[in-house]
Formats: structure tokens, sequence, C-alpha cells
């Protein structure tokens, strides 16, 4: 089953600096949290901020080409989660044909966010995503690796707000 989701919001990971985007689901009992890269948080917040650039970015370029092209991106789907490794798919359609192709969950978001397409989030990513027994499995064993453990063990959705990337 598919869940549509909203984006509850951008942080920052305080340990790596890495970017997190926190997708929320609409009756608000899911929250998936995926860690993405600088180019694309900044992308998703242009947008989420409506920040416009004198030259466009990678996605704006992409969606102006697909626009040419006269074809829309219908919805976006994140739906897998292999090996830490969050996979998407983005649906297109056109007069012709409809299609999907492959994608990153942070460009897929990055490009729905741009044709103001729904995202949906998989029951089985949720599933993968949420802690075992109300328990995270921590892959860092390092005291680093258990500070962030115990940081994520206390967030709750209320925590996450969208912030400047």
């Amino acid at each position: 089953m598919l869940h549509k989701v909203s984006i509850a919001g951008l942080t920052i990971d305080p340990t790596s600096n890495t970017p997190i985007i926190i997708l929320q689901s609409e009756d608000g009992e899911q929250v998936v949290p995926i860690w993405i890269g600088l180019l694309e948080a900044t992308s998703i917040a242009a947008v989420l901020q409506n920040i416009h650039f004198d030259r466009p970015m990678t996605h704006d370029l992409l969606k102006s080409f697909l626009d040419l092209l006269e074809i829309k991106v219908v919805k976006i789907e994140v739906n897998d989660l292999r090996d830490n490794t969050y996979f998407a798919k983005i649906y297109c359609s056109s007069e012709e044909k409809t299609f999907s192709m492959d994608a990153r969950p942070s460009d897929a978001i990055a490009i729905a966010l741009r044709f103001e397409a729904p995202v949906y989030v998989d029951d089985k990513v949720i599933e993968k995503s949420q802690a075992t027994d109300g328990k995270s499995v921590m892959l860092d064993k390092s005291s680093e690796g258990e500070k962030w453990a115990e940081y994520l063990e206390k967030l709750s959705p209320e925590d996450f707000g969208k912030y400047k990337v």
C-alpha cells in the first residue's frame, strides 16, 4: 500500500552535517527520514522557500525539458529500501505513453515539487525504516554512532521543522 506524504522538514544531521529530508504521511502516523546530498537539499529547499536563481538548477532544467516535450510528472514513489539505500520511481505521462524511471528519492522529490506532483511512500519502506521492537538498529558502533543513535531515539515528528539548507 502506498501512503501519500508531504515534506515535514529539512534538517541537518548534527554528526555528519548531512541534510535529512523528513517525509510524513498525511495522517501524521508515519515519518521517514532520508539522508540526502547537499545539492539535492538545496534544490528542494529552493522550491519550498520559493527561491529563484538567475540560472536554472539541474532539476529546473529537467522540468523545462520535460515541459517542452509535453511530458508531465504524475507522481513519485519511494518504493524500496535496501542496504540503507532508498529507491524511488518517477511516473511520467504524455499523450503518446506513460512510463516510469528509477531515481534517487532526493532527485525524485525535487522534481515532484517542481511539477506539484504527489509523493508516496510504500509500506515496505516505512516498515524497513522503522525501528524493530522500538529499538534502533545501530550500524556505527563508535562513540559518535552511539551518540547519534541516542539522539534519533529521542526525536519525535514535532522536533522536525523546515530549516534553510
